[in-house]
């Protein structure tokens, strides 16, 4: 897939990838538009079109009873249960086929890991997991220890992260993306089979703009200011 042009496009490439790996039989999956002043619930409300074929078969979480309540009065009627996690009935149900968790964070990490487990091979995902929050699950034995046993079983299938003038892209069953902003409009400059961070991320972009990766790294704009920067950049 190329770069979305918009947000709109972006959702719409997220539940093409998520159906595809679903198909290929991928059990837990996420979606990560990398963009922490966006808005959660408008961005859900365009993803679940994708399931809501399931009817009662599907089933919605949010992080609490609080926004699953306001999801429930501002989408109307819907034929599946949206509940928040800690809900008396959060518990999944046998005829159940596919659940879908918007933005749990670190906090609920434990529910939503025993929640999972209830799923049985069935298919999660979730949409903008903010579950790797250092300060709340560790990084000693514990912390290192719930990355191996739960966290690193879901399968990124859709990741857009905006960086300075560049952007981290992956749309299954594509592999792992780095573009870069040129003057004729972002670049593919390299692809992996594994999320490139940390050195490899910046050899790539240091190769790619044609400086060093030791240099000193441009001051970050605001998320919200990168994000529009780079969208109107995509569209022209």
């Amino acid at each position: 897939m190329p770069l979305p042009n918009n947000l709109d496009e972006a959702v719409v490439q997220a539940r093409e990838a998520t159906l595809a790996a679903i198909a290929d039989g991928y059990p837990r999956l996420q979606v990560e538009l990398v963009f922490p002043e966006l808005k959660i619930m408008p961005i859900a409300e365009q993803f679940l079109p994708a399931f809501e074929h399931l009817g009662n078969k599907l089933r919605v979480y949010f992080p609490d009873p609080g926004s699953a309540a306001l999801a429930r009065r501002d989408w109307g009627e819907k034929p599946y249960p949206i509940r928040g996690i800690s809900d008396v009935r959060a518990d999944m149900q046998p005829e159940e086929e596919l659940f879908l968790f918007i933005e749990p964070s670190s906090v609920e990490v434990e529910q939503v890991e025993t929640l999972c487990e209830q799923a049985t091979g069935r298919p999660v995902v979730m949409l903008n997991p903010r579950m790797e929050d250092i300060a709340i699950i560790g990084i000693g034995y514990a912390g290192r220890k719930l990355r191996e046993r739960f966290l690193s079983t879901f399968e990124s299938c859709y990741y857009l992260r905006s960086l300075e003038g560049a952007a981290i892209f992956r749309a299954y069953p594509s592999a792992w993306q780095v573009w870069v902003e040129k003057e004729e409009g972002y670049e593919l400059v390299a692809e992996h089979p594994q999320k490139p961070i940390g050195e490899v991320l910046d050899q790539i972009l240091a190769e790619a703009t044609g400086t060093s990766a030791n240099a000193p790294k441009p001051s970050k704009k605001g998320i919200l200011a990168s994000l529009q920067q780079f969208l109107r950049a995509l569209s022209q």
